[in-house]
């Protein structure tokens, strides 16, 4: 059984409907009720179709935060071979919010650098719910700096609700480590692709995905702040969150009519959690595709067609 979110109810219930009548076949096994079932399940998939051609920004969100979906760890297990994680920022901890290290993509060398959320109450404690510390961004330093100095290409995995807020990572310097995270990205000679395959959440997404290439799965989402706490901000209010989400144009879709990211990913009908393979794997070929338009540019030309995506945003816009 599939985690259902509020607005899948047709599905959910046609799918009990469905379970229920192989339940009744099973138990009597005279009874044929193969036709009804295969009736069902076509109905129950063109349900899922419509639903998911009309999400609406706070939907997706849900999707995007829906805990079946596939995280940081199952990307690297699928795309990357060798994968070999280096722990640490060298000044103070390691950070586990943030997985980092060198392995290999399509038989090539790369530096991938991943937000991970956990899939379950353990791995979530661990992982501090994918909210990197000032530790964290620091160690994406290190890991940036050995791939340039080692002209080896780095690609980062976006998925976080924002950096960690707490009192210690205040302390340690939580908003000079974002910056500097994200200075380094803009200073690579090497090529640098983001995948936003979740929640891209303010500063605690960008100090890793000021990239040459970002690229967002079909259902993912990408904003300043969170539609919960923006709500709060501007109605003292957490449950304006639809109305945040839809003002603020936090969708994939969105933001690439406004050029702030360059490629949608599309997802399996009914989000990747339905089918977390074939997502991985056509995230992994826009991936290929973008590593192989950068392929031809030279330290200087990468840094500068980096620099100038980033100035252009805004700019020309047609509100």
């Amino acid at each position: 059984m599939h985690n259902y979110l509020d607005f899948e109810k047709p599905v959910a219930d046609l799918d009990s409907q469905i379970i229920e009548l192989k339940r009744i076949s099973g138990d009597e096994g005279s009874l044929d009720v193969s036709d009804d079932i295969a009736r069902l399940e076509k109905r129950s998939r063109d349900a899922l179709i419509d639903l998911y051609k009309k999400l609406n920004p706070w939907q997706k969100t849900l999707v995007a935060r829906h805990p079946d979906r596939p995280h940081c760890v199952d990307y690297l297990s699928r795309l990357i071979t060798d994968f070999t994680p280096l722990a640490g920022d060298r000044y103070f901890a390691e950070d586990h919010a943030v997985i980092a290290g060198f392995g290999r993509f399509n038989g090539e060398a790369i530096a991938v650098i991943g937000q991970e959320k956990g899939a379950d109450t353990q791995t979530r404690l661990k992982h501090n719910f994918g909210m990197a510390r000032p530790e964290g961004y620091r160690k994406a330093v290190r890991i940036m700096e050995m791939a340039d100095r080692f002209g080896i290409p780095v690609l980062t995995l976006v998925d976080t609700a924002g950096a960690y807020p707490g009192i210690g990572a205040e302390e340690r310097g939580q908003a000079e480590a974002i910056a500097r995270s994200t200075e380094t990205c803009l200073r690579l000679s090497v090529p640098l692709v983001s995948l936003v395959i979740g929640e891209g959440g303010s500063g605690g997404a960008i100090a890793i995905a000021a990239a040459n290439r970002v690229l967002m799965l079909e259902h993912a989402i990408y904003s300043v702040i969170s539609p919960e706490a923006g709500a709060s901000i501007l109605w003292r209010d957490a449950a304006r969150a639809k109305d945040v989400a839809q003002a603020m144009k936090i969708t994939a879709q969105d933001l690439k009519s406004f050029g702030v990211i360059d490629t949608v990913v599309e997802e399996p009908t009914g989000g990747a959690h339905r089918d977390p393979e074939a997502a991985i794997d056509a995230a992994g070929r826009a991936v290929s595709a973008a590593f192989a338009e950068l392929a031809g540019l030279d330290g200087p030309a990468l840094k500068r067609e980096r620099r100038q995506k980033f100035l252009a945003m805004g700019r020309d816009l047609k509100v």
